[in-house]
Order: structure tokens, then C-alpha cells, then sequence
């Protein structure tokens, strides 16, 4: 009797094993490429006014492109696979123009706009819904190994042509202006420009939207101003002196 039971307890046991298996794949599959793909997908419409239907995005959008291919790439580079992922990253920069390594981790609802001459290299940590506009560079700054590359919190802003180089930390909802250079760390909530790149703390309250790159600091702009306004007062005080020179 207990030698009939054993072989409809072990089919038993092997179903519940292999459901739980398939859900186990399943819920994979969804956590790694269902879920992000569709925050990637919908956040384009949400942040390019240029996307008009679903169709336009999923074909003539090299940056979502870039991004299926890396997810897959960066699948298969976790699972200690390694030349193909690098095959698939090489096919993606000739498809698209952008280089992503397998080996960085990218968030989900990023957003590459354009993307022509974006490189990401392979220890960098992109947060969640960031966005990265075409030229950028998150790399290293010499051949160290290890942690070498950047670290960006969520929704960050990297304007065109910006480099952050090094493994430093990005807070969340920073803003980095169109051809900055970042070296050091930045905390969340300010707004990063120029070479080398300077920390401008901005308010709170203030809620500006990721296009509007015309709103950020200019700090060049602002001490030149300065110097100007200040060297008007001294030639006002030096004429106001000349003046009562010659009434005496």
C-alpha cells in the first residue's frame, strides 16, 4: 500500500514543483523585461511632445530601442553570460548610436531622448524615470577596476552633451545643464552646470518640468553681471570724486 501511495505523492510533488517553477518564470519575466519595457514605453508620451501614436515610438525611437536590447543583454550579463551580451550591445550602437554596457543597471520609465552619442559604461546605476538627452557620457575617469562609473538617483535630468565621470553619487531629481562636467558628488534637489561642474541649490517649492532646461543657472552669466554692476558703481564714485576736484 505505502509502496503505491509513493509514486502519486512524488507526481504530486513534482506538479506543485513544476507550477511553481513556471510561476517563478513568469513573475521573472514580468520583474525583468514585461514591467520596465512598458514604464520605458509610456514614459515617452509623457515627456516628448514630438510622440504622436504608438507606432511612431516603437519604431523610429532609437533610444526605447537601445533600451530593449540592453535589458536583454544586461539579462543575460547577470547570468554570467558574456560575449553575447557584448554582441547585442555592439548591434545596439550600430542600430541606434548609443552604447550602453550589459553590465549597467537601468531603472525603469528612463527615457533616452535622441541618444545619438550617449555611452553609459558598465558599472553605472541609472535610477528610475531619468532622463538622458543625446551626447551624454556616464563613465569612468581612468582604468581602476571595481565601482567606476556614476550612480544616478531617480529622476534625474543629464542635458545634452553633459559628462559625469567617476564613481560618484547623483541624488534624486538633480538637474545637470547641457555640457557640464561632474566630478564630485551632488545631493538630491539641485541643479549642476558648467566645467567643472558647480552645485547650485534650488528651492523646494520649486517645480520645474525636465524640458525646461532654459530655467537652469547660468553662473557665469550672473558673476559677470556682477562684476559689471560693480564696476559702474566705481566709475560713478570716481567721476562724483573728479567732479568735486574741479570745484574746488
Amino acid at each position: 500500500m505505502q509502496q503505491t501511495l509513493d509514486p502519486i505523492r512524488n507526481s504530486k510533488t513534482a506538479k506543485t514543483s513544476a507550477s511553481a517553477n513556471t510561476d517563478q518564470n513568469k513573475t521573472l519575466a514580468s520583474g525583468v523585461f514585461l514591467e520596465p519595457l512598458l514604464s520605458d514605453f509610456r514614459i515617452i508620451f509623457e515627456r516628448d511632445p514630438a510622440a504622436r501614436n504608438w507606432l511612431e515610438v516603437l519604431f523610429c525611437y532609437p533610444g526605447f530601442h537601445a533600451l530593449c536590447l540592453h535589458r536583454l543583454a544586461h539579462w543575460l550579463h547577470h547570468h554570467k553570460v558574456f560575449f553575447i551580451p557584448r554582441l547585442i550591445s555592439h548591434f545596439g550602437r550600430f542600430l541606434t548610436g548609443i552604447e550602453i554596457h550589459p553590465g549597467a543597471e537601468i531603472g525603469k520609465g528612463v527615457f533616452i531622448d535622441h541618444g545619438m552619442g550617449v555611452v553609459i559604461g558598465e558599472t553605472a546605476m541609472v535610477g528610475d524615470y531619468s532622463l538622458i538627452y543625446q551626447g551624454v557620457t556616464l563613465g569612468g575617469t581612468g582604468k581602476e577596476t571595481g565601482k567606476r562609473h556614476p550612480t544616478l538617483g531617480k529622476n534625474v535630468v543629464v542635458g545634452a552633451g553633459a559628462k559625469v565621470l567617476g564613481n560618484i553619487s547623483i541624488g534624486d531629481r538633480v538637474r545637470i545643464g547641457a555640457g557640464s562636467v561632474v566630478l564630485r558628488n551632488v545631493p538630491s534637489d539641485c541643479t549642476v552646470v558648467g566645467i567643472p561642474g558647480r552645485n547650485i541649490s534650488r528651492k523646494r517649492d520649486e517645480c520645474l518640468s525636465p524640458l525646461e532646461h532654459g530655467k537652469l543657472p547660468d553662473v557665469e552669466a550672473t558673476a559677470i553681471r556682477s562684476l559689471l554692476e560693480r564696476i559702474e558703481q566705481l566709475e560713478q564714485k570716481l567721476n562724483s570724486q573728479e567732479s568735486r576736484v574741479k570745484s574746488q
